[in-house]
């Protein structure tokens, strides 16, 4: 059998993010195959294993990071980047949207998800919950090429208004037994850097019979539920006025029992006191996307959730809701956006709410959590997987650094990020990825969206006045 290769990174600012907290100031990492297999100073790790490493890199004082977790991102939709922009939620989905997504082909969702997976990978991503698209297969291929984990969930409804007439409404037996093979197909595949989830698309697209079943199927197969949760007034009332509940999508999932600490909840902004109780108790995740919140959902009641226990993680969503695929970006948006909304709810700022610390805890740890994997990612601790991402802060956008951890979330910019390892494999180097022709996948994902757009008939209104 042969020996597993042993790294061994040295001279870095490394920040663990375990239960300790512990920093590094000179701190070294040993990856051994897919593991970490020891953290500590540098000259006690030099010591112990210089001889026996492979590879040996000084890192300069660069910052080690546990790689980041986007709990909420729609891979499938990177070739739609810009087609709805400055529309209401419900013009996004019927008319935009899901004629797009309609329209795709298993190889439109291959090349879409490498696009999107370049972007993830420059921010820092080492593994992605996939919010629901309709070639799971596809994606899968991508990320096997990719060298990045990933949770990869089918797009699933089985009712609703507003369905292109391509799709049709599928019955509830085909959604589960669609999920059913996906599971088998592709699960704990890649060098077991693919996870299978079960997916909802959201409670106006789904009977009671497939809220029922999915949230059954998910506790047999031990897997998570991905879903969207509570996004706008409009779908709060329907379920008052269909479903008899007295407040809106999360009260209604309380009472049949779908609320359980396998559900990733993603955006979650119109829920009251009460509903934040219901999720704190069972334990349910919350994905938080402050740019796509901003642009058509609201202010979500991310201090709320924390200060109840709630585990908060941070997603993107997809590129026609964002644009930007950065987790990066994300996490300075999440600090400012709360700290603001303060203001809207109390009459003041407050300076100290969503701290730096917690911010890059929604993206490690929280993230971790929220997507069922903790015990192998998001920390950077002994016997856990080698995700992780190194960060040079030696630019003009950083310099310079009087707290690393404040630098990390209010000043680093997706340029920082150096390098990025997962499951002990480097995907990055020196900015540069490793694993796909990144020119290659832009040449063929302008070529798949045009063809995209014109099957489903898309067309975007100009705001240019050409001559």
């Amino acid at each position: 059998m042969a020996s597993k290769k042993i790294v061994l990174l040295h001279n870095a600012m490394i920040v663990t993010v375990d239960q300790d907290k512990r920093v590094f100031r000179n701190g070294a990492i040993v990856v051994e195959g897919d593991k970490i297999a020891a953290v500590g100073q540098s000259r006690e790790i030099l010591h112990d294993f210089s001889a026996s490493a492979d590879e040996i890199l000084d890192l300069q004082g660069r910052v080690l990071l546990p790689g980041f977790i986007n709990t909420h991102v729609h891979t499938s939709q990177q070739l739609g980047r810009g087609i709805a922009d400055d529309v209401d939620l419900m013009t996004w989905l019927h008319e935009r949207i899901w004629p797009y997504e309609a329209n795709m082909t298993e190889e439109d969702s291959f090349i879409s998800t490498l696009l999107c997976g370049i972007e993830l990978i420059h921010s820092g991503v080492t593994c992605f919950a996939e919010a629901g698209g309709q070639h799971v297969s596809g994606m899968a291929r991508a990320v096997k090429l990719l060298g990045i984990r990933a949770c990869l969930t089918q797009s699933t409804m089985d009712s609703g208004e507003g369905l292109p007439e391509k799709w049709g409404i599928h019955s509830t037996d085909y959604c589960i037994q669609s999920q059913k093979e996906l599971f088998k197909k592709h699960h704990d595949t890649a060098e077991g850097r693919i996870r299978v989830w079960l997916g909802l698309r959201q409670i106006m697209n789904a009977t009671d019979r497939l809220l029922l079943e999915t949230r059954d199927l998910a506790n047999k197969l031990k897997t998570g539920i991905h879903m969207h949760v509570a996004e706008i007034p409009y779908e709060n009332q329907l379920v008052v006025n269909t479903r008899e509940v007295d407040h809106g999508t999360v009260t209604y999932l309380e009472k049949i029992g779908l609320l359980q600490n396998n559900l990733l909840a993603a955006h979650s902004v119109w829920v009251n006191d009460s509903e934040i109780g219901f999720l704190s108790k069972a334990g349910v995740k919350v994905s938080h996307c402050p740019a796509a919140a901003m642009r058509m959902l609201g202010f979500a009641p991310i201090k709320e959730m924390l200060d109840s226990g709630i585990c908060v993680s941070l997603g993107t969503d997809g590129a026609p809701s964002n644009n930007r695929m950065s987790i990066v970006d994300e996490m300075y948006l999440a600090s400012l956006i709360n700290k603001g909304r303060e203001a809207h709810t109390k009459g003041a700022t407050d300076p100290t709410a969503l701290p730096a610390e917690v911010i890059l805890n929604l993206v490690t740890v929280n993230g971790a959590k929220s997507v069922l994997w903790d015990n192998e990612i998001g920390s950077l601790e002994v016997g856990k997987k080698a995700d992780m991402i190194i960060v040079n802060p030696f630019s003009w956008s950083m310099v310079p650094v009087h707290d690393h951890i404040s630098s990390l979330v209010y000043c680093m910019r997706t340029e920082n990020i150096d390098s990025v390892m997962c499951n002990g494999q480097w995907i990055m180097k020196d900015r540069k990825i490793l694993t796909i022709n990144e020119e290659e996948v832009i040449s063929l994902a302008k070529r798949a969206s045009s063809e995209l757009l014109k099957r489903a008939g898309i067309t975007i209104p100009s705001r240019m006045n050409f001559l």
